[in-house]
C-alpha cells in the first residue's frame, strides 16, 4: 500500500521547512488511494470506521497539515506520514485532526443526576467505607477537552459538600493530545459553562481578571481532583492498579462496528469493580453485545 521512500528533493523541502512557499498551494482533492491509506491507519489504531463518504471531511481537516509541512499534495503528505523517518510525529497529528471532539458541560444531564441521586447512594450502601476510607474512582473515557470530567467532579464535589465525609478521584483519558492540552489548562470560553447552574459556576469556576477575555477557569480545588492522560481504548494497557467504580464512555461506541464495540466494552469491564456503573451515550446500547453488564437504567449499566 505504501509507495516507497520520499525522493531526496521532497525530504529536503520538508526538513528545511519551506513552509511559506508551499502555503500558497492549496492541495488538490485527495485520491481514493491516499484516502484508503489514511482510513486504514485510523481504523487500525483507533477502531474508528472511515467509510468513503468521510473523504471530504478528512480532506478538509488534513489540508492544513499539508500546508504546514510545506507540501503541495495529499500524495506527498501520505508518503511523508507513512514512510518518512519523522512520520510518527505526523501520525499523532493525523489522529488528533481526524478524531471528533464534541462535548459540553453536563451534556446528557440526566446521567449526572443519576450519578448523584442513585449510583453514589447505592455504592455507599453496598460498600461501607467507600468515599471515606477509600475514594470513589471514576474514569471519563474519551474525555475530549475535559468538560465531562469536570462535570463529574462538580457533581461529586457537591456530594462531598452535602454529605461528608466523601472523597473521589477522576481520571480523564483521550486519544487526542490536542484535546488533552485543553483539558489540563481547564480554561474555557464563558459561554461554554452556560449549562452549569449559577450557584455551581460561582463555587467551581473563576472568571479571568481580564473581564474582556470572556474566559473562565476551573478552580484549583476542583482541578486537583482530576487528572488527564492519553489512552487508546483499543490497545493501551490499563495504566492504574485500582479498579474503577464508575466509568463514563459516552458517544464513543457509535464510531465502531459491533465486534470492536464488544472489544472496547470488555476492556472497560476489566478495568472496573464488580457492581460498578457504566454510562454510555443516549444513542448507544449494549443489548446486542456479549459483555458482562446488566442494565440499571436507560444507557446506564452495572458490571456483573
Amino acid at each position: 500500500m505504501m509507495r516507497g521512500h520520499l525522493k531526496a528533493s521532497r525530504r529536503s523541502r520538508i526538513d528545511v521547512g519551506a513552509r511559506t512557499i508551499a502555503a500558497a498551494f492549496e492541495p488538490q482533492e485527495m485520491s481514493e488511494r491516499d484516502y484508503a491509506t489514511v482510513a486504514a491507519f485510523v481504523e487500525r489504531v483507533t477502531g474508528i470506521r472511515m467509510p468513503p463518504h468521510k473523504r471530504t471531511m478528512a480532506q478538509a481537516r488534513l489540508a492544513k497539515r499539508v500546508r504546514a509541512l510545506g507540501l503541495s499534495s495529499f500524495e506527498e503528505y501520505v508518503e511523508y506520514t507513512f514512510n518518512h523517518e519523522q512520520g510518527f510525529i505526523e501520525r499523532m497529528h493525523l489522529i488528533d485532526l481526524i478524531t471528533t471532539n464534541t462535548t459540553d458541560f453536563f451534556r446528557e444531564a440526566d446521567h449526572f443526576e443519576y450519578l448523584r441521586d442513585t449510583a453514589i447512594p447505592l455504592l455507599r450502601r453496598e460498600r461501607p467505607g467507600i468515599g471515606e476510607r477509600t475514594p470513589v474512582h471514576v474514569w471519563s473515557a474519551a474525555c475530549s477537552t475535559g468538560e465531562e470530567a469536570y462535570s463529574i467532579a462538580v457533581t461529586l464535589a457537591e456530594v462531598a459538600r452535602q454529605s461528608p465525609p466523601f472523597s473521589f478521584e477522576v481520571v480523564g483519558t483521550d486519544i487526542c493530545s490536542r484535546a488533552l492540552e485543553t483539558a489540563r489548562r481547564a480554561v474555557y470560553a464563558e459561554d461554554r459553562i452556560a449549562p452549569v447552574a449559577v450557584e455551581l459556576r460561582k463555587r467551581y469556576f473563576l472568571r479571568s481578571k481580564d473581564r474582556s477575555s470572556g474566559q473562565v477557569r476551573v478552580c484549583p480545588e476542583l482541578r486537583s481532583t482530576v487528572r488527564f492522560g492519553r489512552f487508546n481504548l483499543l490497545s493501551d494497557p490499563i495504566p492504574w492498579e485500582h479498579p474503577m467504580d464508575i466509568v463514563f464512555c459516552r458517544n464513543v461506541l457509535i464510531y465502531f462496528d459491533q465486534p470492536v464495540q464488544a472489544q472496547v466494552v470488555r476492556r472497560l469491564a476489566r478495568a472496573m469493580r464488580p457492581g460498578g456503573f457504566l454510562f454510555i451515550g443516549h444513542s448507544e446500547t449494549l443489548n446486542a453485545l456479549d459483555v458482562p453488564f446488566v442494565q440499571a437504567a436507560p444507557t446506564v449499566y452495572r458490571r456483573a
